[in-house]
C-alpha cells in the first residue's frame, strides 16, 4: 500500500469494491434461498453473509455520494436531520 493515488484512482477503487460486495449480497442471498428448505443453519448463515455485504455496500456508497443512502437510526428516536446527522445544541 506504498503506492499514491490520485482522487479518481481511489474513486474508481471503491466503486470497484462497492460494485463486488454488492454482487457479494446478490451471490449469497441466491445461495441462502437455495437452502433454506434443506439446510436451515447454513441459509441463516448465508443470510448473515448477504447482510455484511449489504453493509459494506452501503458505507462505500455513502462516501461516493453523502446522503443517497439512507441511514438507519437504530430506532433510537433520537433527532436526526435528513441525512442521519445528529444536531446538537
Amino acid at each position: 500500500m506504498s503506492d499514491v493515488v490520485d482522487a479518481d484512482e481511489l474513486l474508481r477503487r471503491i466503486r470497484r469494491g462497492r460494485d463486488l460486495a454488492a454482487e457479494e449480497e446478490r451471490m449469497w442471498l441466491e445461495r441462502a434461498q437455495s437452502l433454506t428448505a434443506t439446510d436451515p443453519d447454513r441459509a441463516r448463515e448465508a443470510t448473515e453473509r448477504a447482510l455484511t455485504y449489504q453493509v459494506v455496500a452501503g458505507v462505500l456508497t455513502e462516501i461516493i455520494a453523502p446522503g443517497s443512502h439512507p441511514v438507519d437510526t437504530g430506532g433510537t428516536g433520537a433527532a436526526t436531520g435528513a441525512a442521519g446527522v445528529r444536531h446538537v445544541t
